[in-house]
């Protein structure tokens, strides 16, 4: 279940912040209701005497989730080992091929939740009784230690990422072991921030991470006996072999039904403006207004079935506002790119239409060359990608003011006498009382990882090849402490809305004004300013998923790092695969099909714009106009502030101050700039499901809305995550052959139509 997120105190009978808008009449609700994300119900044992409402984050974890636990189950056996090694190899193999694919796919946690247990259980009908080989029945804390080491090898680092930039745009090629270990390193360093973190981000019930939400309701499914749990499976299964057998059809032989646009098939590829509004299907298309797509790989993008409505609301609004900014500021020729692609995140020169020619104006030892510089021109993004960087940037800075404003209450009582540095806290959460039987990891651990670890990454940034210097130790310093302030806004945000806001164009930014003419640094920026804070979320939410599970702690710790080091290894292997096999395809700004390089292109593109040349770009009152880039992250700090105080002046029950206080204004402006990147055609269908499964179904059907809703999702991604792994191996081309399907009506040829009847990006 979901609960909407992120907002003011409303001041309840609950000690904890309350999530919800609205003021109900209990008179009028029933056991089972849901109104506006409050639901009424009697889910556990503590609630069903009173039949109290459901208010806040902390209660619907309660009522969805047991606080049940069994202490004897053994944590540490054959299977948990075999198959988390086993596991977190194929998902650490998967997750880095997305990263080339046109889509912005990732490798779910729920994929990963179910071939576990059918491999977990499989193990135990097939193998004989044993104390350490096969104890019993494949349990619940078997398989979240599994599935804790496979989420954390499947989140690729942006460390791979920035070796690949590296590779495909400066070839530069680190030693094999030195790139593995400085990704690991790199990783631990978030890991021990996440640590530090916990009272904040992890213990208390506020921060529930919706997405762990179906993933333990899953396994308790999976686990726990009963007739309702029995019901809830076969439906899971029934879900996973449906979508199963249907999505080959979208991904591969009917693609028009990943992206199906009347108007694009109207205009049968005559019209460039019908591509770039309409358009969605290929990569960098279009933008894919009104465009509908029946692949869950692509839907499931947008979490339809597990965001809560308060956040899927915020960002179809900001998608709204950002068809007619993304238009509108194209054909206006804002920032010199009306006569440029209307989506690429590549650069592109002054002089023409061409790509940047990068590598003459970049010396040997990778420096500015003023002299070529003067003949060869400054570039210049596209006008989308322009403004998507200026969303990006007005978003992270409203997050600061958003969190500030909205839970300045829960910052001071974590922060105030340092007590988030302590690791018990005086926590009234029924999940976290359960917990505190077993032995925690103590603080000091987490802080010597960070410290040991940041001093290793240090050591290896001076490791460079023919003695480069990728970045000086004390930037390294720096952008760390800065993105452990950003963890904290950025973590306050995941742990209720379950979105993740991109910090990545203000750390490009801010690197580019302390390593001026310097690309490589810049690039190498990300690592410590940008990865360190999203692994630190992921391993924040891993964290909370150990907790409702009833892990104990000391077995995750364990998990997390076994995931990371085979994720590491795995992660660097299959990305030099790719490379290697792709380099051109990977290089051009458009990309193909079946494989595109758009997330590598920008760290290159900011490493020239931002590195090389930032102080050319970027300055006030530059020529190129870009100057607003970065003071956007300023603007953005005040974006918040009418919406609060019209909340206030208003009164919290009044109309106007609930609508004041509804919209998560980060992820409103973020998602104006969300959509100029690689495939746009499943947006409109999003919204129709999330509407369905997040109000419809939730308020009129609560009671199968609150035991398959989740199941649901959890079917849906497993099923179609299988296929897509078989056809990138089989057909796609991961496996170095690829095996296009024939052409026909439904399967366009890529050289005369898009995917979806659009023109083709030339």
């Amino acid at each position: 279940m979901s609960a909407t997120a992120l907002g003011p105190d409303e001041k309840t009978s609950s000690k904890h912040s309350s999530i919800s808008r609205e003021k109900l009449d209990e008179k009028d609700l029933e056991t089972g209701q849901t109104v506006d994300g409050v639901e009424v119900l009697d889910g556990v044992e503590s609630l069903q005497e009173g039949k109290k409402i459901i208010r806040n984050a902390a209660d619907v974890a309660i009522a969805v989730l047991t606080t049940d636990d069994d202490p004897t189950l053994p944590v540490v056996t054959f299977r948990t080992v075999f198959l988390g090694i086993g596991i977190t190899t194929f998902a650490s193999v998967l997750g880095t091929i997305y990263t080339f694919k046109p889509q912005n796919a990732d490798v779910s946690q729920l994929f990963c939740l179910i071939i576990a247990y059918v491999l977990g259980t499989g193990m135990h009908s097939l193998m004989p009784t044993h104390k350490f080989f096969n104890p019993g029945p494949f349990n619940i804390k078997e398989h979240s230690a599994i599935l804790i080491m496979a989420s954390t090898g499947a989140n690729v680092a942006v460390g791979i990422e920035i070796l690949a930039a590296l590779d495909l745009f400066y070839d530069i090629r680190l030693n094999a072991g030195v790139a593995m270990f400085q990704v690991f390193t790199t990783q631990m360093i978030g890991y021990g921030v996440a640590g530090l973190l916990r009272n904040l981000l992890v213990y208390p019930g506020h921060a529930f991470y919706p997405k762990n939400i179906s993933l333990v309701n899953l396994l308790q499914s999976l686990h726990f006996g009963g007739a309702l749990n029995a019901e809830k499976r076969k439906f899971f299964w029934l879900v996973f072999l449906a979508i199963f057998l249907w999505e080959p059809f979208p991904q591969y032989i009917f693609p028009l039904l990943s992206a199906f646009s009347i108007v694009c098939l109207a205009d049968k590829g005559k019209s460039d403006f019908v591509r770039n509004l309409f358009g969605g299907g290929s990569s960098n298309e279009g933008i894919g207004f009104f465009s509908f797509s029946s692949s869950w790989t692509l839907i499931s993008q947008g979490y339809p079935l597990v965001w809560p409505l308060q956040t899927q609301v915020s960002s179809y609004l900001g998608m709204l506002l950002g068809y007619v900014v993304l238009i509108s500021t194209y054909y206006a020729n804002v920032f010199d790119g009306r006569d440029l692609k209307f989506m690429s995140t590549s650069l592109f020169s002054r002089l023409n239409t061409k790509v940047y020619n990068q590598t003459a104006v970049i010396t040997s030892d990778y420096k500015l060359n003023h002299d070529a510089l003067e003949t060869i021109g400054l570039p210049r993004y596209t006008t989308t990608y322009s403004v998507s960087q200026l969303c990006y940037n007005l978003s992270l800075g409203s997050a600061i003011t958003y969190v500030l404003v909205w839970h300045w209450k829960e910052l001071k009582t974590a922060f105030g006498n340092m007590r988030f540095l302590q690791t018990s806290a005086d926590i009234n959460d029924p999940h976290y009382n359960q917990m505190k039987k077993y032995k925690e990891v103590p603080q000091w651990v987490y802080g010597g990882l960070f410290v040991v670890c940041l001093a290793l990454s240090i050591g290896l940034s001076y490791a460079g090849p023919n003695g480069i210097v990728l970045i000086p130790a004390w930037s390294i310093i720096f952008l760390v402490v800065f993105s452990f302030v950003v963890s904290v806004i950025l973590g306050f945000i995941s742990s209720t809305t379950g979105f993740n806001i991109s910090i990545k164009y203000a750390v490009q930014m801010m690197a580019g004004f302390i390593h001026p003419g310097q690309p490589i640094p810049v690039m190498y920026a990300n690592l410590f300013g940008n990865s360190m804070a999203f692994q630190t979320l992921y391993m924040l939410q891993d964290l909370k998923l150990g907790q409702y599970v009833k892990l104990p702690p000391r077995y995750t710790f364990a998990s997390q790092m076994i995931g990371s080091i085979v994720g590491s290894i795995f992660n660097y292997t299959m990305m030099k695969t790719i490379v290697d096999n792709n380099r051109d395809v990977l290089r051009d700004p458009t990309g193909t099909r079946i494989w595109s390089g758009w997330i590598v292109q920008q760290y290159n593109s900011a490493s020239i714009m931002m590195g090389a040349l930032g102080k050319e770009m970027f300055v006030l009152g530059s020529p190129s106009g870009y100057w607003i880039l970065p003071f956007s992250i300023f603007i953005g700090l005040f974006v918040p502030l009418p919406f609060y105080f019209i909340h206030k002046w208003a009164g919290a029950e009044s109309k106007i101050g609930k609508i004041a206080a509804y919209p998560v204004i980060p992820v409103l402006l973020l998602y104006i700039g969300y959509l100029p990147y690689s495939v746009n055609g499943q947006w409109w269908t999003c919204a129709i499901i999330g509407f369905t499964s997040q109000w419809y179904m939730r308020t009129r059907y609560p009671k199968w809305f609150a035991k398959k809703n989740y199941l649901l999702s959890a079917g849906l991604d497993g099923g179609s995550q299988v296929v897509l792994f078989i056809l990138s191996f089989a057909v796609f081309g991961a496996s170095g052959n690829e095996v296009p399907f024939p052409t026909w009506w439904g399967n366009a040829d890529p050289d005369i139509l898009s995917v979806d009847g659009c023109k083709i990006v030339s």
